[in-house]
């Protein structure tokens, strides 16, 4: 992965999700190909597509690229909801922002329900003028997630039990 971050205790929790997705007959999408980035700076104008396992040493992912982007959009086409946390990339950057632009125009163009969580993928429906195609746009990320786990959140606990 180059220089990008990788989380070196997750890569056997990793491993273990795409066996039993495996097993289960479920499809993980992972990328096929990205946009790499010498540095991550307004100052570097040094990027290019490789494919996923082509990250030259030193560089950093900074994007998805466009094969995956297609494919991400096409697996999108057919689902009833998506639920959506994360940025494809530094969005923020218009060399990188390509993938979460057309994740963004796939999910807005379906007929899902669509949930986008997260501040910085909020921030980019909004920035991408797709806001108000989506059902339903929050900056509780985190917090999203952690309710789909199953965990008691604070706020929802706090309610009485005939508003939950």
């Amino acid at each position: 992965m180059g220089a990008s971050a990788v989380e070196e205790d997750r890569l056997e929790f990793a491993a273990a999700f795409l066996r039993q997705a495996s097993a289960r007959g479920m499809q993980v999408l992972l990328p096929q190909d990205v946009t790499v980035a010498k540095s991550l700076g307004p100052e570097d104008s040094s990027w290019r597509t490789v494919e996923v396992r082509a990250v030259p040493q030193g560089w950093r992912v900074a994007d998805i690229g466009p094969a995956t982007a297609a494919s991400f959009g096409t697996a999108l086409k057919g689902c009833k909801t998506i639920i959506w946390n994360g940025p494809m990339g530094v969005f923020e950057r218009p060399a990188f922002r390509s993938g979460t632009e057309q994740v963004a125009r796939a999910i807005a163009e379906s007929d899902a329900v669509s949930v986008v969580g997260g501040g910085s993928t909020a921030e980019a429906v909004e920035a991408l003028g797709l806001g108000d195609k989506m059902s339903h746009v929050s900056t509780g990320g985190g917090a999203a997630l952690e309710y789909l786990e199953g965990k008691e959140l604070p706020g929802i606990a706090a309610l009485p039990d005939q508003q939950r």
